[in-house]
């Protein structure tokens, strides 16, 4: 069975942002506006989506 993967996209500054949704653009390894990545859509994945969701453009890959 194939797994489910989301292409994420930032396309808002992290600046001002709290500390914790800084450190989980990191952990998603977006580094800059327009800087895309490929992801594995697991549980954990998935919540770190949630919580940063207004800073990212997400779709199925």
């Amino acid at each position: 069975m194939a797994e489910k993967t989301l292409k994420i996209k930032q396309v808002r500054s992290i600046i001002g942002r709290p500390i914790d949704q800084k450190r989980t653009m990191q952990a998603l390894g977006l580094r800059r506006i327009n800087h895309e990545r490929i992801v594995v859509a697991t549980p954990s994945i998935l919540g770190m989506i949630d919580k940063v969701k207004h800073l990212l453009s997400v779709e199925e890959a």
